[in-house]
C-alpha cells in the first residue's frame, strides 16, 4: 500500500509539473503574440535639420524646446555669453575666426530655417534675465514663458514671440521654501494646460512642488508635492533602488506636463519616476522608467505622442543616453531609441523633448550635446519589429 502511494504522489507531482510546464509556456506565447500585435511609433532622425545658423552663431548647452501651432520650434540655449564663448573657444587666445554666441531664445520653422532669435539682459532693466535660463513654453497666444535654474532664479518670464518683454512671475532673488505663494525657486519647466487657462511649473531645482498659475495674469493659484502630499523642504528625500520611494519629490522636479485629458505627468527625475495627478494635485499613479539609475536620475522631460488618445509617452533620459517610449495608460517602457554619441541620432545628454503636429519629435541636449535635433515620423510598427539604438534608416545601419 505504501509502495502504491508512491507511485500514485509521484505520478501526480508529474502531471502537476508537466501542466505547470505547459501553461507557462502558454503563458509566454500568449505574451510573445501580444508583444507581436502591438504597434508602436517608429522614428528616423532628420541629419539636415535645422538648416545653418547665420552669423556664425553657434549652440550653448541647449535646454529647452517646444512647438508652437504653426509647427515652429522654439529652443533656449545658455553659456551664450561673451566671455564664456571666448573662453571655450580660444578666442581669448588669439584665435581670430570661428563663431560668436547665438541668441538665447532661437525660433525655427518646421523645415528648420531660422525665424526669429531673441533674448538676453536688459538693457533697460524692466526685467532680470535667469541667472541659468531654463525651460521654454510657448502659449496658445504666441507668448513665450522661460523659467531658471540658476541662483536667484525664483521666477518665471513672459514675453511676445517677438521677444517683447510682457511680465514677471515670481519675486526673483529668493531661496527655497516649497510652501510660498510669492516666489518659485528654480523653475525647471512650465506646461500650459489644453484650454489655455493654467501654467504648470516644475518647481523645481530647489523647491520640491508643481505649482499653478493662471495664464492670463500670473495670478499663484494652488500647489503641491509627491503623492499630493504638502511638500516638506526638511523632510528626507533618499531614493535608494528596491527601497520604498521618498514621500516627497526627489528632485529635480523636472517636469509638469497637462495630457488631453486633464491630467499632469510629473518627471521626478532623480527618483527615476513619473507621477500622474489630477489638476487638483489628486494622485493617481506613478511609473518607474530605468529606476536603477541615480546621479541625474532618468525621467528628465517628457512629451505625448500625436494621436487622438495621446497613447504614448516620449521620456527624454539624459543619464542613459536616450528616449524611452512609454504606454501612456500603464506607464510601462515598451522600448527605447539612442544611445551615447554624437553622430545623429545618438545623444550627449538629451535634456528636453517636444513633439510636432505630425508627430516628429525634437529634443535638446545640454553639457557638451549643446544641439537640437529633429525625428521624423515613420508611421507603426511592429512592437517585435522595434530596432532599438540610434535611429537612422535601417538600411544604413549593419
Amino acid at each position: 500500500m505504501t509502495t502504491l502511494k508512491k507511485i500514485l504522489s509521484l505520478t501526480l507531482l508529474t502531471c502537476l509539473l508537466f501542466a505547470l510546464n505547459a501553461g507557462q509556456a502558454l503563458l509566454s506565447t500568449t505574451v510573445s503574440a501580444a508583444n507581436d500585435g502591438q504597434s508602436v511609433p517608429s522614428f528616423e532622425v532628420d541629419p539636415f535639420w535645422p538648416q545653418p545658423l547665420p552669423n556664425k552663431w553657434i549652440l550653448g548647452r541647449t535646454i529647452g524646446v517646444d512647438v508652437d501651432e504653426r509647427d515652429h520650434v522654439f529652443i533656449v540655449h545658455r553659456d551664450s555669453d561673451e566671455l564664456f564663448m571666448s573662453q571655450e573657444l580660444g578666442l581669448d587666445l588669439g584665435n581670430s575666426q570661428c563663431c560668436t554666441a547665438a541668441p538665447p531664445i532661437l525660433e525655427f520653422d518646421a523645415e528648420g530655417n531660422l525665424v526669429s532669435s531673441w533674448g538676453g539682459i536688459s538693457e533697460s532693466g524692466e526685467y532680470e534675465w535667469p541667472a541659468s535660463n531654463h525651460g521654454i513654453e510657448v502659449a496658445a497666444n504666441g507668448n513665450v514663458w522661460i523659467g531658471g535654474n540658476g541662483s536667484g532664479d525664483s521666477h518665471v518670464l513672459v514675453f511676445t514671440r517677438d521677444g517683447e518683454y510682457v511680465r514677471t512671475i515670481g519675486e526673483p532673488g529668493n531661496g527655497r521654501d516649497s510652501n510660498s505663494t510669492t516666489h518659485f525657486a528654480r523653475v525647471a519647466e512650465i506646461a500650459i494646460d489644453r484650454t489655455g487657462t493654467e501654467a504648470y511649473l516644475a518647481d523645481g531645482y530647489v523647491n520640491r512642488r508643481v505649482a499653478v498659475v493662471d495664464v492670463a495674469t500670473g495670478a499663484f493659484k494652488r500647489y503641491w508635492g509627491a503623492y499630493g502630499n504638502r511638500p516638506d523642504d526638511e523632510a528626507d528625500n533618499s531614493y535608494i533602488p528596491g527601497q520604498p520611494l521618498p514621500q516627497q519629490f526627489k528632485g529635480p522636479v523636472h517636469c509638469a506636463e497637462p495630457s488631453n485629458d486633464d491630467l499632469i505627468y510629473v518627471c521626478d527625475r532623480g527618483g527615476d519616476r513619473i507621477q500622474v495627478f489630477r489638476p487638483d494635485g489628486t494622485f493617481v499613479k506613478e511609473g518607474m522608467v530605468a529606476p536603477e539609475t541615480l546621479a541625474m536620475g532618468s525621467t528628465w522631460d517628457i512629451a505625448f505622442s500625436q494621436d487622438d488618445d495621446q497613447e504614448f509617452i516620449y521620456v527624454a533620459d539624459g543619464s542613459n543616453m536616450k528616449v524611452h517610449i512609454l504606454d501612456r495608460d500603464s506607464l510601462e517602457v515598451l522600448y527605447t531609441f539612442g544611445e551615447g554619441g554624437r553622430q545623429p541620432g545618438m545623444f550627449f545628454s538629451p535634456h528636453s523633448i517636444a513633439t510636432d503636429s505630425e508627430g516628429n519629435i525634437y529634443t535638446t541636449e545640454t553639457y557638451e550635446g549643446k544641439r537640437v535635433q529633429k525625428f521624423l515620423y515613420k508611421g507603426r510598427v511592429p512592437l517585435s519589429n522595434v530596432r532599438e539604438g540610434a535611429a537612422w534608416p535601417a538600411a544604413d545601419i549593419n
